[in-house]
């Protein structure tokens, strides 16, 4: 509750204009009662048309005053709530963004959405009904209470009774159901999750006809959710019936206690409606109580990443300039949170400026890793990376990501034109520079065969391109951005071996980049300067091709099953 409280102050000005209007709203409503007295008893019962006419007249400009506020009250409740609800998202966006893979990883993305979206929607709806119920039912409750006791007083112990009731019925309520709606949320975030891998591999699953599996894990995780949100609505169907049936009971013995006392018809009417906006009230009180619980709920899963902290420190002393992309791996292990093993063992080598290491290995053998720990997506558990003499912890890590460029094996395209993709890479590239590294990545000449050619609009994540267009499109990006350090993830998987070798030539040609080059080929890696061998973690061989022919077996073995027979060169 202190995150919603936290994000009200902000807005504290907005918050109490709309109480303000609120509260005229629920005087107004509390008058209204007392002139209908009136009305019966001065006008009706003495047929006194003047006063009808009169206590009429006053009844429809406090209703009038009573409309403007619950306008005004709505109109300022939702510019709260939605300022709130935005600031909370854009908070909540920023902070992800400073977190590590290790921290989201923690986290886990689906849950993160989650939160971003549902959980801050349960804060918004709360925020909103504070201000237009929350804050009106103890008002209009305890005016209700005070006019009615001052009229007659011999109701206070039937009120008292009423209120006493359904304190305790609004208490377990609340206790009963702030934990089921915690795990209402942690059931949303499951079936998040299992509806964002099934659309992310929506083709994997066609191609295996595995549509059934999945319709069966959906359904495992909608009806968690199911169940889940069917317990704690269980909740508020018992007991807010139960509050309004007290109060009822207590309409039912105001109206049999009031029979000897010769109260008029309208001192009853008057009495009878102040206990239906009892009634109404902790009705009221008792909805938004859920609410807040849910709210409550919501915040403490938001907290989790507000509070998160980040994995990786950055120092005050930042270093601000990469110049050469000189790298070296000193004795560097790596271990995932949570993994029982290590990834990376003891990994030591040296990449000297602009020159291409090729890093080949078996499925599992540490490379993706290896290279995510130079742009700091994790940092080593043990050993040092530096980066032209310098721990990479020591750099800033927005000048370090801006010397190093990454091409991963799955290209990632954004939605709009190709060459606000490529603009992707430097925001100030001309179009002479975008149109050179295009044709480096072999992607000049099918970006002019489509419609448009650079302002061709791409669907989301590129799926009016091929596979290997995406390729070459994610790499020309990746070169606009003139980095030192390059480093490509398997790349050049989806592109056959004529156009591999032009666009591998073509970054041989390129000077002053040092290029980690991670490939399941042999052909590709080759004619690398330096090929890095990795096997379960370790290096197994590093040096040239013919280095590696001679002396590592795991390296012999790979060439052996993709090649064959005997290298000479």
């Amino acid at each position: 509750m202190k995150l919603i409280l936290h994000y009200i102050r902000r807005h504290l000005n907005l918050f109490l204009t709309a109480i303000t209007f609120l509260t005229i709203e629920a005087i107004a409503d509390l008058l209204q009662p007392a002139i209908m007295e009136r009305i019966v008893d001065k006008g009706v019962k003495e047929a006194n048309i003047s006063q009808i006419l009169t206590y009429g007249g006053v009844m429809i400009c406090i209703a009038a005053i009573g409309a403007f506020g619950a306008i005004m009250r709505n109109i300022y409740a939702s510019r709260t709530s939605q300022t709130v609800s935005r600031e909370l998202r854009s908070d909540l966006y920023k902070k992800v963004q400073t977190l590590s893979l290790e921290n989201i990883d923690h986290l886990q993305p689906a849950a993160i959405i989650t939160r971003i979206t549902n959980d801050v929607t349960q804060i918004q709806d709360f925020v909103n009904g504070c201000m237009r119920i929350m804050a009106k039912a103890p008002i209009t409750c305890i005016g209700a209470m005070v006019l009615l006791a001052l009229q007659t007083p011999w109701q206070i112990p039937v009120m008292t009774a009423i209120l006493l009731i359904a304190a305790v019925l609004i208490f377990a309520n609340i206790r009963l159901g702030y934990p089921r709606f915690g795990f209402m949320q942690q059931k949303l975030d499951r079936l998040n999750k299992v509806s964002r891998e099934f659309l992310s591999s929506i083709r994997v699953v066609k191609a295996f006809q595995a549509e059934d599996i999945e319709m069966e894990k959906f359904k495992e995780a909608s009806q968690g959710l199911a169940t889940a949100t069917t317990s704690a609505m269980q909740i508020m169907a018992v007991f807010s019936p139960l509050i309004n049936l007290t109060v009822n009971l207590g309409i039912v013995l105001l109206l049999w206690l009031s029979r000897n006392q010769n109260s008029q018809i309208g001192h009853l009417m008057a009495s009878v409606n102040y206990m239906t906006q009892i009634l109404f009230s902790l009705g009221m009180v008792s909805n938004i109580l859920n609410t807040a619980a849910r709210a409550t709920a919501s915040s403490q899963r938001l907290n989790e990443i507000l509070q998160e902290i980040p994995s990786q420190i950055m120092v005050q002393n930042e270093i601000s300039t990469v110049r050469e992309g000189d790298i070296r791996f000193e004795n560097v292990s790596f271990t995932y949170s949570g993994a029982s093993q290590e990834t990376l063992h003891h990994i030591t080598f040296q990449a000297a400026p602009g020159t291409t290491i090729g890093i080949i290995g078996p499925t599992g053998s540490g490379k993706s890793t290896l290279v995510n720990l130079i742009p700091r997506f994790y940092d080593a558990t043990y050993g040092t990376i530096q980066v032209d003499g310098i721990d990479v912890k020591q750099i800033s890590p927005k000048d370090l990501r801006t010397a190093v460029a990454i091409v991963p094996q799955k290209a990632l395209l954004f939605s709009g034109t190709i060459l606000e993709n490529l603009r992707w890479g430097s925001q100030d590239a001309s179009q002479a520079e975008i149109e050179a590294s295009a044709r480096i990545a072999c992607a000049h000449d099918f970006i002019l065969d489509t419609p448009k050619g650079y302002h061709t609009v791409l669907g989301q994540g590129g799926v009016n391109l091929s596979g290997g267009q995406k390729q070459r499109l994610a790499l020309a990006r990746a070169l606009v951005r003139h980095p030192k350090i390059l480093i490509l993830d398997d790349c050049t998987s989806a592109l056959d071996a004529a156009t591999e070798s032009k666009v591998l030539s073509g970054l041989r040609a390129m000077n002053g980049i040092t290029v980690f080059l991670i490939s399941q080929r042999i052909s590709a890696v080759r004619q690398a300067d330096k090929i890095l061998c990795l096997e379960n973690g370790k290096i197994q061989g590093f040096g040239t091709h013919a280095e590696l022919m001679s002396r590592c077996s795991t390296y012999q073995a790979i060439y052996a099953s993709q090649i064959g027979g005997d290298d000479n060169g």
